[in-house]
């Protein structure tokens, strides 16, 4: 029969990533429970919804069942700032690796934009980055599009950055990396700036995150070809670029704009996304085009890319303990959609 000293003393052997100290040695270990050798804990890292919570979770349920529990329940919480500090703040690993801009960095800058508005653009960059994460690969995403940011909310994220060190600690989530403007503006308050103090904010975004090594920087642009768009293009000159638009004639005319300004700064064009390419029905299978067709295969075209994909009209199914009303589960039919894209990415010839 398992004991909380013989849990506690099997919990001394995992670690938490970030600040490199046992759960145990950081006070990690907030409640258990023992019921008819049924283990139930309350854990507290100092970061979660990471994908190093998914492994400490795995693991603490495969050290407890090696110790002999039937069944081993989690809840996890984060580490206050104060139980943070007090333990040496984060590793040093985290400050290690090449500047994001620097000319060692191996990050692949992608660019998500649009002509306008109300295309899906943001589902899009949110849904490309976990789709290439659950493919392997090291992801981040900003959400670059100052006066309309919703990839928190799309994502589910509750929780803020950590600064420590001057440096900016970007929130993860599925395994990928976020900063937006919305974690630093209170009760979704509007941002009523103009565009040079929206482009020291986008610089910073870059210069002062700490971001480790990444594969891929997934970028959420603003639609149309403005201030914060000029800045990204004139920052990072190698950026790919994936135009996002609606089959609707107006829609692919408008997105051609903000595909010819990618071609005039030597950006190179990775594809078309068409969002909301028509509605399936569960009942009969049929599918409805509701917004017309072919807008997507035009600007392809005109921009002599490739479509990477057809994303129709969908709801993600909603889980209520782990909620984040964007993100498509990889078993999804539209998630299975965007992980081809992601695959199309990924070989994608770099110049």
């Amino acid at each position: 029969m398992l004991t909380e000293s013989a849990v506690m003393e099997a919990l001394n052997r995992v670690r938490d990533r970030d600040l490199n100290k046992s759960i145990v040695e950081t006070g990690g270990v907030k409640e258990v429970t023992i019921k008819e050798n049924n283990v139930s804990l309350k854990i507290a890292l100092a970061r979660t919804g990471t994908s190093d919570q998914m492994e400490i979770q795995q693991e603490v349920v495969g050290i407890l069942k090696g110790e002999g529990a039937d069944s081993v329940g989690l809840r996890f919480t984060e580490l206050t700032e104060e139980e943070i500090q007090a333990q040496g703040g984060f590793g040093e690993e985290a400050f290690e690796g090449p500047a994001l801009l620097s000319p060692d960095s191996k990050t692949t800058f992608i660019s998500v934009t649009s002509g306008k508005g109300g295309v899906g653009k943001s589902t899009v960059s949110v849904n490309l980055a976990v789709s290439l994460t659950r493919l392997g690969k090291k992801v981040g995403i900003i959400d670059a599009d100052i006066y309309g940011f919703s990839v928190p909310d799309m994502m589910g994220i509750e929780e803020r950055p950590v600064v420590h060190n001057e440096r900016i600690f970007p929130v993860e989530r599925f395994g990928v990396k976020v900063i937006s403007m919305g974690f630093f503006v209170e009760d979704n308050a509007p941002v009523i700036w103009r565009g040079p103090m929206l482009g020291k904010m986008i610089n910073q975004f870059f210069t002062e995150v700490e971001w480790g090594e990444l594969d891929y920087l997934i970028m959420d642009l603003p639609p149309g070809t403005g201030d914060v768009a000029l800045d990204l293009h004139t920052m990072i000159p190698q950026s790919k670029e994936i135009l996002v638009t609606t089959p609707h004639a107006t829609a692919a005319f408008v997105a051609a704009r903000a595909g010819t300004m990618a071609i005039k700064t030597n950006h190179q064009i990775f594809g078309v996304v068409e969002n909301m390419a028509y509605f399936e029905s569960q009942t009969t299978g049929e599918r409805e085009y509701v917004f017309g067709r072919g807008g997507g295969t035009r600007l392809a075209e005109e921009l002599k890319t490739e479509v990477l994909g057809h994303v129709p009209l969908g709801q993600p199914d909603i889980d209520e303990n782990d909620f984040a009303p964007s993100i498509y589960g990889p078993e999804h039919p539209i998630g299975i959609i965007y992980t081809e894209i992601a695959k199309k990415v990924l070989d994608k010839p770099l110049r």
